[in-house]
């Protein structure tokens, strides 16, 4: 009799292990591990130009760190959906889908934000709704489907 590992949400080795699942796996890790770089960089700029008020403001500051935090976030939540976890891949689904519809008022908003953060914001944005389609999809979401 062959005996499937489970995992401790319940989700067992056999649709984690799917080809098509490990690349998925691959690709948001990937996806996420750009999303938290990128902002780990914009944060390292925003403290070298703070001395530069027409550049950073507090908001910039507000902001790039919100992003470092929720980016690191989402790094664990990717590495441990890999493992398996359940709540995890939730977690990863729901923050990815947020933080799109988050950089996505922050870019529309006049004024709040200079441009180039907004220029910033979209490629995290673009990395993001890439997460999102995967994350979201068919296969990766009955992988995930309780048993």
């Amino acid at each position: 009799m062959n005996m499937l590992r489970t995992h401790p949400a319940g989700v067992s080795d056999e649709p984690l292990s799917h080809p098509r699942i490990r690349q998925a796996f691959r690709s948001t890790t990937l996806l996420v591990g750009c999303y938290a770089g990128l902002s780990v960089l914009t944060l390292i700029a925003v403290a070298l130009l703070r001395h530069h008020p027409g550049i950073v403001t507090e908001a910039v500051w507000g902001r790039a760190t919100v992003v470092v935090a929720t980016s690191l976030l989402m790094a664990s939540f990717a590495a441990r959906t890999v493992r398996g976890d359940l709540r995890s891949y939730l977690r990863l689904r729901l923050a990815s889908g947020v933080m799109v519809v988050v950089i996505a008022v922050i870019i529309a908003l006049p004024g709040t934000f200079p441009l180039w953060l907004k220029m910033e914001q979209g490629l995290c944005g673009v990395l993001l709704t890439g997460v999102v389609v995967i994350v979201n999809g068919k296969r990766m979401r009955s992988a995930f489907a309780s048993k």
